[in-house]
């Protein structure tokens, strides 16, 4: 039964919507936040951060996905204080510890940016209890980095394998829509090797997407930026938000992952429960074949 959370958010006069948090706080679960296309130094940032904080105090999470376009415009050290650090610092406070994916809007040295934890790399990964998740560099999808998710997801034995980058393989929206070349280099290895969820950004609104050849795919680039009535109708998609701007939680106890999308003004737009396979396993579970061609994806807008 889930645990039911109320209170009241003091952020200014627009937040003063009464919140209920709907995530069972189970002992020793992996608890996350993610925010995509947040960068942008202007009030509605700020407003979100200050939601996650206010959530934060009653759901502790660790850490933070980011799903790129981290910080639009310059890139001065004044511009990563205004629209990373003084948004966030609450919570950087709190030792939430930040991990970042590049959009087509970042340069590849915030790499190099301590605080985004990506310690040089455009692409990394880490574990959180049963939870391997891969950041990848979606600006650029080299044969080198198509091998390295190979492996990297080959040798894992997590229950959960999560991948988190910019652009979004499935998404209805009608701007910019799925990156399909994209899709056609780097799902069949997804598949190959049993990834549960694919966390995306770009499209300014938020997106759930019914599992699509049995991967979960959300769609997150409204943690900053917004696209309004953005979302075309679709039979693919389980849920749509592009009214305003939201970031999600997410909780992973044992073979469940809980999740629950905030908007900008406390109120909970989407929630629900993904379940893992029963069995876990290390290595290709299914035929696929890694291109070895020099021919690579490059994305920008």
């Amino acid at each position: 039964m889930k645990r039911l959370i109320i209170f009241l958010l003091l952020a200014g006069p627009a937040l003063h919507t009464a919140a209920q948090l709907s995530l069972p706080l189970k002992d020793k679960s992996v608890r996350f936040a993610v925010i995509g296309d947040s960068g942008t130094g202007e009030k509605p940032q700020f407003e979100v951060a200050q939601q996650m904080f206010e959530f934060h105090s009653v759901f502790p999470f660790d850490f933070a996905l980011m799903l790129g376009d981290n910080i639009y415009g310059s890139k001065s050290p004044e511009d990563f204080r205004r629209k990373f650090q003084e948004p966030y610092q609450p919570l950087l406070d709190a030792g939430v510890k930040f991990y970042a994916s590049l959009g087509n809007h970042d340069e590849t040295n915030e790499r190099m940016y301590k605080p985004f934890n990506m310690n040089g790399k455009q692409y990394y990964t880490f574990r959180k209890g049963n939870a391997e998740f891969l950041a990848l560099d979606s600006n650029y999808m080299d044969p080198e980095q198509m091998k390295w998710i190979d492996r990297q997801l080959a040798s894992s034995d997590a229950t959960w394998k999560i991948c988190f980058f910019h652009h979004p393989l499935y998404s209805d929206g009608k701007t910019h829509g799925p990156s399909v070349d994209l899709r056609k280099q780097l799902e069949p290895i997804l598949l190959a090797h049993g990834v549960n969820l694919v966390l995306s950004g770009h499209e300014h609104f938020y997106e759930r997407l019914k599992p699509q050849k049995g991967i979960n795919y959300i769609v997150l680039g409204s943690s900053g930026q917004l696209r309004p009535h953005d979302i075309r109708p679709s039979k693919d998609a389980e849920k749509g938000f592009d009214t305003d701007r939201a970031f999600l939680l997410v909780e992973i106890a044992g073979d469940r992952l809980y999740f629950q999308t905030v908007a900008r003004t406390g109120e909970t737009v989407d929630s629900g429960i993904l379940t893992a396979p029963g069995a876990k396993t290390t290595g290709s579970a299914r035929s696929y074949k890694v291109l070895n061609s020099p021919l690579a994806v490059e994305l920008h807008d």
